[in-house]
C-alpha cells in the first residue's frame, strides 16, 4: 500500500478487491482505482496530482476544529470528540455548548492545555494535535449540535446524533409471533374504477382485502417520484427523487377538488373520455403515456379550481396546503422547481432528458438564473407542490385505513438503492454524487454478466460532510406512512459495487460506506416512525453485514429459490431450519413467479435474449432447474404436503396446479420466519415476472398488469384458499 494511488483509493473507501459468489478473487487494478477516484472528483491524473490529493486528504481533518458529524448510541461507551488544532494554539481557552434537538442543553468552559492529547500529525505548516473533549452523557435521542468557541479562532459546530441500539419492532412480532402479508406491484393492479394503472385508492382496497384475510401487512413497489414529463420512464428503482411520491398513482376522482370542479367532472363524464378510460383499463400492459395524458389533463383543471376556490380565499383547505409547503420546506420546493423546469425545457426540445441537458446556468438550483425563472413561473412550481400534497394525502389515507382495520404492521414500502442521474435529487445535491460511475452488482447465477443499474453512487465522504442530512430526510419521508420499510440492496449501507465509466458490469469494485453511522440513523428514524426495517440482503453479502443487521434488529430477506443446503445436496431448507429473524417469500419482482420458475419460462426468455454468456451455462441452468423441481417435490413430501395424486418421483414431475402452488406456500408458512410475503402474481397464478434484470426495452419491465380485477379476487377459489392457508399456518392478525 506504499503506492500513492493505492493509499488514496484506500482513504476514499475503494476496496482493494472482493470475492464473488463462486469464490473467485477480483482485484481493483490501479486503472480502476484511478477511474473511480476521478469520478469522486479527486485529482489523480498523474503521480504529482495523486500525491497532492493524498496530502490534501490527510491534512483536511486536522484543519477542522470539529468533525462535521458524530453518531453515537445511547447507553453505549462514547469516545471523546477529537478537538483538532495547531500545536501553536495549545493553551487557548474557550467555551462549549451542547444544544438538544427538543430545546435546552448544556454548556461549559474549557482550556485546551488541560485536555489529553490523543493523536499528533505533522503538516507542512507545523504540528497539529487531536485533543480529547469528553462528551457529556446524553439520554435524549435525536439530532443535537455541539459548538466550540476558542479565543482567537473561528467557532466550530458538529452535528451530534444520538441513536437507539436497535430498530423498532412492532407488537405484532412480539414473542414468537409470525405474520404474513401480501405484496403487489401497485401499477399492475387492475380494478374496475382505476384509470389504466393501480393507484392509491387501489392500495387502500388491497389493505381491505388483506385485512379480511388475516394478513398483517401489504407491500408495494417503490412509490418514489419519477418524471411527470416522461411517463415512459417507469422503473420504480430509477427514480428522480426518493424523498417524494409518484403522482401518477393519484386517484383523480378521489381528490376533493374534483367534486368541486364542474369543468373536471364534465370532462370525465364525456363519452369519449369514458371510452378512453375503458381502453386503458382493458390494455394488457400499463400504457403510461396515455394514462399520464388523461390524468394530467384533469389534474390541471383541479389545480385551477383549487387556486380560485381555496388559495385566493385563504380557506382551511388552502391553509392546509400552505402548511404542507412549509413543513416540506426547501426539498419540496426544489423538487417542484426541477419538475417545472424540466417540463419547460422538454416542451421546447424533446431530447432534453434531465438537468444535465439544460443550459449550464440552470445547473445550480440556488443560482440567480434559476431564482429568476422560479419567480417568473411561480404558479407552475406550486402546481407540482400541489400534486405532491395530493399524493401524500392519498397515501396517508391508505396507511390510516390499515391502522383502522387493525393490520399488525400496515403498509410495507420499498426504498430503492439510488436515483436516476438526471433527476431532482441529483440536481439538488450535485456535489454528493459520482456522475461518471454507476451502481451495480457483480456477476451471479441469475445475472452472469453482472449488473450496471445506471444510477450514480453517493460519494461516502461527501455524504458525511453533509452530516448525513439527505439520507436522514429520505428515510423520514419513506417511513412516514409505512409500518415496515424494505431497504433494497441493504449492503449499500456498508459497501456499493461501483462500475467505472466506460467499463462493463463485471469490471467494478466495491466502495465502503460508514455502516455504523448509517445504521444508527436508520434505527433512530425507525423508532421515531414506529417502522419495522427489512434489509434485502441477497447476492454477495459480507458476513459482517448480516451480523450488524442482526444486532440492530433488522429482518433479513430470504427467497425460497435460494433457501438450500448449498454445501451438501442442495436440498431445500426444511421449514424448521429457516432462520427466525427474516422475511421469507417464494419470489420477488426481479425473479420468476412461482409458475414461471416451475415452467422454466424465465430460462427460455433469457436464452432468447442472449443473456447467457455461453451455451454451456444455459444448459447447466436448465438442468439445475429440473433438479430443483425434483428437490422441491421431495421437500414437500417430507412435510406431508404433496397434493393427492403426486408421487414426488423424478420421472413424474407434474404441472404446477393451484394445489401444488398452495403446498409450496404452506411449506414456507410453516417456517420460523417472522414475516412471510405472498406475491399477488403467485396468488393469482401469473407466469410472467415484473422485471427481467439485464433488459430495458427487450422485456415489458414495470408494465405488466395482473390478470384479474381486484374486485374479482374473491371469486377465485385458489386465491381464497391460499390466503386462508396463510392465516391458518401463521395466525390471523387483523379483523
Amino acid at each position: 500500500m506504499s503506492d500513492p494511488i493505492h493509499r488514496l483509493a484506500e482513504r476514499a473507501g475503494i476496496q482493494p478487491g472482493y470475492r464473488d459468489i463462486w469464490g473467485h478473487e477480483h482485484v481493483a487494478t490501479p486503472e480502476i482505482q484511478r477511474a473511480l477516484l476521478a469520478a469522486m472528483g479527486i485529482a489523480c491524473q498523474d503521480e504529482a496530482a495523486t500525491r497532492a490529493s493524498l496530502a490534501a486528504w490527510e491534512a483536511a481533518p486536522w484543519r477542522e476544529l470539529l468533525p462535521p458529524v458524530r453518531v453515537v448510541t445511547r447507553g453505549g461507551a462514547a469516545d471523546p470528540v477529537g478537538l483538532r488544532l495547531a500545536a501553536r494554539d495549545l493553551g487557548r481557552a474557550g467555551r462549549w455548548r451542547l444544544t438538544l434537538e427538543e430545546g435546552g442543553g448544556r454548556e461549559g468552559t474549557l482550556r485546551t492545555d488541560a485536555l489529553e492529547v490523543i493523536e499528533r500529525a505533522r503538516l507542512d505548516d507545523g504540528e497539529y494535535l487531536a485533543l480529547a473533549l469528553p462528551l457529556p452523557e446524553i439520554e435524549a435521542l435525536g439530532y443535537h449540535r455541539l459548538e466550540v468557541e476558542l479565543e482567537g479562532l473561528a467557532p466550530a459546530s458538529m452535528a451530534l446524533i444520538v441513536c437507539p441500539p436497535t430498530c423498532h419492532r412492532p407488537p405484532a412480532l412480539a414473542d414468537d409471533r409470525r405474520v404474513w402479508g401480501l405484496s403487489a406491484q401497485l401499477y399492475g393492479v387492475r380494478s374496475a374504477r382505476n384509470w389504466g394503472m393501480g393507484d392509491y385508492t387501489d392500495l387502500k382496497a388491497l389493505v381491505e382485502w388483506a385485512a379480511g384475510h388475516g394478513a398483517a401487512l401489504v407491500g408495494v413497489n417503490p412509490l418514489h417520484a419519477l418524471y411527470p414529463h416522461n411517463p415512459s420512464h417507469c422503473s420504480p428503482y430509477s427514480p428522480s427523487s426518493r424523498q417524494f411520491l409518484n403522482v401518477l398513482y393519484l386517484d383523480v376522482e378521489a381528490v376533493p377538488d374534483f367534486h368541486a370542479c364542474p369543468e373536471a367532472r364534465k370532462a370525465v363524464a364525456g363519452a369519449a373520455f369514458k371510452a378512453r378510460l375503458r381502453a386503458l383499463r382493458d390494455a394488457p400492459q400499463v400504457d403510461y403515456v396515455r394514462v399520464a395524458a388523461a390524468k394530467y389533463r384533469v389534474l390541471e383543471k383541479l389545480w385551477r379550481c383549487f387556486r380560485a376556490r381555496h388559495l385566493e380565499h385563504d380557506t382551511e383547505r388552502g391553509r392546509d396546503f400552505r402548511r404542507f409547503q412549509a413543513e416540506q420546506g426547501d426539498d419540496l420546493y426544489h423538487l417542484a422547481l426541477f419538475e417545472a423546469l424540466q417540463a419547460h425545457f422538454h416542451g421546447r426540445d424533446a431530447a432534453v432528458w434531465g438537468w444535465p441537458a439544460w443550459s449550464a446556468e440552470y445547473h445550480d438550483p440556488r443560482g440567480p438564473t434559476v431564482r429568476a425563472w422560479a419567480e417568473a413561473h411561480a404558479e407552475r412550481v406550486e402546481y407540482q407542490q400541489y400534486l405532491q400534497w395530493l399524493a401524500a394525502g392519498q397515501l396517508a389515507g391508505a396507511a390510516a385505513r390499515a391502522d383502522e382495520l387493525g393490520l399488525g404492521i400496515g403498509l410495507y414500502q420499498d426504498l430503492a438503492v439510488g436515483v436516476d442521474r438526471g433527476g431532482a435529487e441529483t440536481w439538488m445535491h450535485r456535489d454528493l454524487y459520482a456522475f461518471e460511475a454507476s451502481v451495480g452488482a457483480p456477476p451471479d447465477d441469475f445475472n452472469l454478466h453482472g449488473q450496471d443499474w445506471g444510477l450514480p453512487p453517493l460519494i461516502p465522504h461527501r455524504l458525511r460532510a453533509a452530516a448525513y442530512g439527505p439520507f436522514i430526510r429520505m428515510l423520514r419521508a419513506n417511513m412516514r406512512a409505512a409500518g415496515a420499510l424494505r431497504i433494497d440492496h441493504v449492503m449499500g449501507l456498508m459497501r456499493l459495487y461501483w462500475v467505472p465509466p466506460e467499463c462493463k458490469a463485471d469490471q467494478g469494485v466495491y466502495v465502503a460506506y460508514p455502516l455504523r453511522d448509517l445504521l444508527g440513523i436508520l434505527a433512530l428514524e425507525s423508532r421515531r416512525n414506529r417502522c419495522l426495517v427489512i434489509g434485502e440482503d441477497l447476492g454477495t453479502v459480507p458476513p459482517e453485514m448480516r451480523q450488524a443487521m442482526g444486532e440492530m434488529g433488522i429482518l433479513a430477506y430470504r427467497l425460497f429459490y435460494f433457501e438450500k443446503r448449498w454445501d451438501t445436496d442442495q436440498a431445500y431448507t426444511a421449514p424448521g431450519e429457516i432462520e427466525r429473524e427474516v422475511l421469507v417469500a417464494a419470489s420477488t419482482h426481479d425473479l420468476p413467479t412461482l409458475a414461471g420458475f416451475w415452467r422454466g419460462g424465465d430460462l427460455a426468455l433469457r436464452a432468447r435474449l442472449a443473456l447467457f454468456p455461453t451455451a454451456a451455462q444455459r444448459e447447466a441452468q436448465i438442468a439445475d432447474r429440473g433438479a430443483d423441481r425434483e428437490r422441491l417435490l421431495r421437500a414437500l413430501h417430507g412435510e406431508g404436503l404433496l397434493p393427492r395424486g403426486i408421487s414426488g418421483r423424478p420421472e413424474e414431475v407434474p404441472a404446477l396446479s393451484p394445489e401444488l402452488a398452495l403446498a409450496i406456500h404452506r411449506y414456507l408458512a410453516r417456517s420460523r420466519a417472522r414475516v412471510m410475503l405472498v406475491q399477488a402474481e403467485d396468488l393469482l397464478g401469473e407466469t410472467e415476472q415484473a422485471n427481467l434484470p439485464g433488459t430495458v426495452d427487450e422485456h415489458p419491465n414495470w408494465r405488466r398488469k395482473l390478470s384479474r380485477d381486484l374486485e374479482d379476487w374473491g371469486a377465485g377459489e385458489a386465491a381464497s384458499s391460499l390466503a386462508g392457508a396463510m392465516a391458518a399456518e401463521r395466525g390471523a392478525t387483523s379483523a
